[in-house]
């Protein structure tokens, strides 16, 4: 029975790339109610647009080890949620997300608040710049 299971393993090396990571981390951020999207740095939305695909992993920094990764988001937020909260609850889906999908193990969820939008009179979301 064991030499079985040793083959299966031995038959070669499986390895996730950051981009598959930070996918995952970025669509599970997104799930969370009071998240509005993710702040994109200057070259990765210039690439969207020269592009026009979208990035699924805009606003993710992913470092993954052999074993674990450290995930850093950068997001935009809904005026008047309770950032703290969101920000917990963020950390624990994207955590779960990730684990679950990839098998690694996590070790951090950093979440960096970029922005807040605020609601126009006519309904539409504007932002508040720093």
């Amino acid at each position: 029975m064991e030499e079985n299971i040793r083959n299966e393993i031995d038959m070669g090396i499986v390895k996730i790339s950051d981009e598959v990571v930070g996918v995952i981390a970025g669509l599970a951020t997104t799930e969370v109610k009071g998240i509005v999207g993710m702040s994109a740095s200057l070259v990765g939305g210039i690439t969207q647009i020269l592009t026009g695909k979208k990035n699924l992993s805009k606003g993710v920094k992913v470092s993954v080890g052999e074993n674990s990764a450290a995930i850093d988001l950068y997001v935009v937020v809904d005026y008047g949620v309770r950032i703290p909260e969101v920000a917990v609850e963020v950390q624990e889906n994207v955590k779960k997300a990730v684990e679950s999908m990839t098998g690694l193990n996590v070790s951090a969820v950093n979440i960096h608040v970029q922005n807040v939008m605020i609601p126009k009179a006519d309904g539409t979301m504007e932002d508040i710049e720093e």
